[in-house]
């Protein structure tokens, strides 16, 4: 039997999941910290080698290798963010330089060891991320680092639609199924009908909206003004706003490396020396320069999962003199995101509305990826649906899986 291997390669975590002999899939399963774990975080991180030629670790091992020497490591993460994005086709890492397609093809050869012969089947989103993201672009440089791996004719496939193939498979019943598949930098639905036979795929949509959107909100709103956003700064006497980008870059995952560049921290170091609180300029240039990025993106996520099952959570953050210790409101939260929620409702309508179908066709809802459990976004369903048909599971996991059964069907159809 010919090996079928789905792999969700994600904005924030990657999962490869195998059709086992028996029909049944499994994902695979990652070392970190003395478990074991269905996710493969989708990260690199590069440190000086023999004659400064730069080596790098994949994954959990890219973590650990950062969390060892911050300051001698470049990490590079979100890197499915920058794919439909032309403005970013290389970068130089120490005395190389890669393009974008090299660097996920490094972090492939880890994530999966070569295994000839097999069917691989990956996924896409509907739509990319990014700003006027180019989508044609983004599969070719896809299909681009599956081919540098060895893979020249991986399959590809909705990733909504690979969520909703698994929970359909195992309906006993005829039905419409609309499926919420919440990546890390994009959000996808999909309105399927299930039959016995098969699967019928009836629309789909996609926005560039997801768990590191919500992450961008908490950054702005509490992180970034302690590190002297919305302050001024004087030029011959007169006041003039921090420049805004500064912030913009700062609080999105995959531009923070971007921010290393020599020329950007000087501009941020001269601003500081008019501004009318330069401690936090300099708070700013000390957390860019000594990669402490990862650690705060991990509080505020923490911070983000905590209110999904609590009315009020912590954002904890302190690095050397720098220190965040702020309670935040869900309240609060769901306001911050009520532009993106919007854009998720229009989304979830669009997808119906090219399926050509009223809300009360739709039979079962089902929903995954982190974001999925936000309350807010529970009730973009809720409204629509009733809390009645929304079903979940496999959050982090199901795609994957559906990919490989997708794999088992094209391989048989």
């Amino acid at each position: 039997m010919q090996p079928i291997i789905g792999i969700d390669f994600g904005t924030t975590n990657s999962v490869v999941a195998r059709l086992r002999p028996d029909g049944r899939v499994e994902a695979a399963r990652f070392p970190f910290g003395g478990e074991l774990l269905d996710v493969f975080r989708t990260v690199l991180c590069f440190t000086a080698g023999t004659g400064g030629a730069p080596r790098h670790a994949a994954g959990p091992a890219a973590i650990e290798a950062y969390l060892e020497d911050p300051l001698a490591s470049r990490l590079i993460m979100s890197m499915k963010s920058y794919l439909a994005q032309r403005s970013f086709s290389e970068t130089r890492i120490l005395t190389r330089s890669f393009t974008l397609e090299s660097l996920i093809a490094q972090f492939l050869r880890a994530l999966l060891p070569a295994e000839p012969g097999a069917r691989i089947v990956a996924g896409r989103p509907v739509r990319f991320a990014g700003d006027m993201p180019d989508d044609a672009l983004a599969e070719a440089r896809l299909r681009a680092a599956f081919a540098e791996v060895g893979w020249e004719d991986v399959d590809l496939a909705l990733e909504p639609e690979a969520a909703g193939y698994r929970f359909a498979h195992g309906l006993g019943t005829a039905a419409t199924v609309l499926v919420g598949d919440f990546g890390g930098g994009t959000s996808d639905f999909s309105v399927l009908r299930y039959e016995p036979g098969g699967v019928t795929a009836l629309g789909h949509s996609g926005v560039g909206i997801a768990g590191d959107s919500f992450d961008y909100r908490i950054i702005d709103h509490v992180v970034s003004p302690l590190l002297g956003r919305n302050d001024s700064y004087r030029v011959m006497g007169k006041p003039m706003p921090i420049p805004a980008a500064w912030y913009t870059g700062f609080a999105r995952w995959h531009r923070l490396s971007l921010m290393r560049a020599p020329r950007v921290l000087r501009d941020i170091a001269e601003v500081a020396r008019t501004a009318d609180h330069p401690e936090r300029l300099r708070h700013l240039i000390a957390l860019i320069e000594e990669e402490a990025g990862y650690a705060l993106y991990r509080a505020v996520s923490g911070a983000k999962a905590a209110l999904s099952q609590a009315p009020r959570a912590t954002l904890a953050f302190r690095h050397e003199d720098f220190a965040v210790d702020v309670e935040i409101a869900q309240a609060d939260f769901e306001s911050w995101i009520a532009p993106d929620l919007a854009r998720l409702g229009t989304a979830i309508d669009a997808a119906l509305a090219e399926a050509r179908l009223p809300h009360e066709a739709i039979d079962r809802v089902f929903l995954t990826g982190g974001t999925s459990l936000v309350p807010a976004v529970r009730r973009l369903f809720e409204v629509r649906f009733g809390a009645g048909r929304l079903a979940g599971g496999g959050e982090f996991v199901s795609v994957a899986e559906g990919l490989a059964l997708i794999g088992q069907a094209r391989a048989t159809g």
